[in-house]
């Protein structure tokens, strides 16, 4: 019997054992799992193996790609919740703005003047260098438990910077395909592409909120969202626009339409986020030629500091026109510093657009931003960590009970008439939900039932809070039940 084992199924669950091995290997140096992603991707193009070799047998996984890029983009949209934004609109605006102009003018004389590389690349890599990292900013500031007005603007402000960032890249790579009508034609161009990709956003989120209105109950709220994700980024390619923006625009009025389907699908896709990003970014490892990277060490040295350079000015200059506080403008450009999915998403379409890897554009591209970007991920979220304790917000979002309070956290079916019964029925959802519970669900139930026998957690006027102290947990967590009837439990006032 021949086995041949370069079938794509098969690779793909080799990249995605390496990237998880080498992701933790690195975990264990307290660096971020993305760096040893990527590092992996590295050491895998160099072994050249069977099935994985760059070129057309890489382009083989472009469809898995393109679904993570469609989900980090939802992602950056859904967190863009317009309610949640309202008292920082003109902060938000002006560093939208700021961030438009400034980094990218920086990084493009720098790379251009100093470094001497050709205007496409400079256009190119000075749009790239806008985008932040939105997940890695916001595990540095759980991590950090920081709290206050710099971290609501770094927060609010790093989803936006990523549309700003799609924005600019394709009004730039709109310039360089067009051989006629040059800015006018870019702008048409990124007209068009806002505009188009907006309406597919819009109706595949308006086919979800319709669909769980009518028919699809909450345990198939993920499901829907995967199809969102497909369904803005299979019709925007299709179209012949960006299937970022579609992506972008799809979260962002999903959650505007109905932000419960947004806080309720979380649970869902964060089950599966670790592996997507595990074998994404050990994918965007193999597409960097190390071997390029010595003899262009300059150029990344210059593109790391020029962007850094330009996220200080551009957020000091918006925050000083909207007038924050001293501490907000000195640290929210060193709190900008992290580099992450998108970046990566718009290295790989400029692969797509300007001939892959093998043309001068595409490979002084993917070269010089993959290096930085693994430069970044080393540095950025120590330097996000380090400007939210230089602003005195570190430390101040101590734990609250009502911490883990969303839509999937509340159930009003409480089953059962014992104490006993009514713990086992709020423990299945609350394991169903959590992917962090330290112990094993028959040992939490022994635990809460064991402190409910030393002294009765009804606390009168309707309320009982059953709960216990896990060995290594370090969040609150729980679930809020609500009885229509009430329970008769012996509460000390009878209720």
């Amino acid at each position: 019997m021949n086995i041949a084992f370069d079938q794509p199924l098969f690779d793909l669950a080799v990249v995605l054992l390496a990237g998880i091995v080498g992701g933790e290997l690195v975990g264990r140096l307290r660096l971020p799992k993305v760096t040893g992603w990527i590092g992996t991707g590295i050491i895998l193009r160099a072994l050249n193996l069977p099935g994985l070799t760059p070129g057309e047998q890489l382009d083989r996984f472009l469809p898995f790609m393109h679904f993570v890029l469609g989900y980090i983009a939802f992602t950056v949209g859904a967190s863009l919740h317009f309610a949640s934004l309202r008292n920082s609109r003109q902060r938000l605006g002006l560093l939208m703005l700021c961030e438009a102009a400034i980094t990218p003018a920086v990084v493009f004389l720098a790379l251009r003047f100093i470094g001497g590389l050709d205007v496409p690349v400079s256009m190119l890599l000075a749009a790239i260098a806008i985008a932040g990292a939105p997940g890695t900013t916001v595990l540095v500031v759980q991590e950090a438990r920081a709290r206050g007005i710099l971290t609501r603007t770094l927060i609010a402000g790093v989803g936006l910077i990523d549309m700003v960032a799609v924005g600019v890249f394709v009004f730039v790579s709109a310039i360089l395909a067009t051989d006629e009508g040059g800015v006018t034609g870019a702008m048409a161009a990124v007209g068009m592409q806002f505009g188009l990709t907006f309406a597919i956003g819009l109706a595949c989120a308006a086919i979800v909120v319709l669909l769980t209105r009518t028919i699809v109950g909450p345990a198939f709220l993920g499901p829907s969202i995967v199809f969102v994700i497909l369904a803005s980024w299979g019709a925007a390619v299709g179209s012949g626009v960006s299937g970022i923006l579609a992506c972008t625009f799809a979260g962002f009025c999903l959650s505007n339409l109905q932000h419960d389907t947004i806080r309720s699908a979380e649970a869902y896709l964060n089950q599966i986020g670790g592996v997507l990003f595990a074998a994404f970014f050990t994918f965007a490892g193999m597409r960097l030629d190390f071997s390029a990277v010595l003899p262009m060490a300059g150029f990344v040295a210059l593109y790391f500091f020029a962007r850094l350079c330009g996220k200080y000015l551009g957020a000091f200059g918006a925050m000083q026109l909207s007038g924050a506080t001293k501490r907000v403008r000195n640290y929210l450009g060193l709190a900008l510093l992290p580099h992450g999915g998108v970046a990566v998403g718009l290295i790989l379409l400029t692969q797509d657009q300007f001939g892959g890897e093998t043309s001068a554009i595409g490979s002084a591209v993917t070269t010089i931003g993959l290096a930085t970007l693994a430069i970044n991920q080393l540095i950025g979220p120590s330097a996000t960590k380090l400007a939210l304790q230089l602003a005195g917000e570190g430390g101040l979002d101590r734990a609250r009970l009502l911490d883990f309070l969303d839509e999937h956290h509340i159930t009003v079916n409480i089953a059962g008439h014992t104490k006993e019964e009514i713990v086992t029925s709020l423990a299945n959802q609350l394991y169903a939900v959590s992917t962090s519970m330290p112990v094993p669900q028959d040992e939490f139930i022994r635990l809460v039932m064991e402190r409910e026998g030393q002294e009765t957690s009804c606390l009168g006027e309707g309320l009982m809070i059953p709960h216990a102290v896990l060995p290594g947990g370090s969040e609150i967590n729980g679930i809020l039940g609500i009885h229509s009837e009430g329970l008769h439990l012996d509460a000390p006032d009878g209720r």
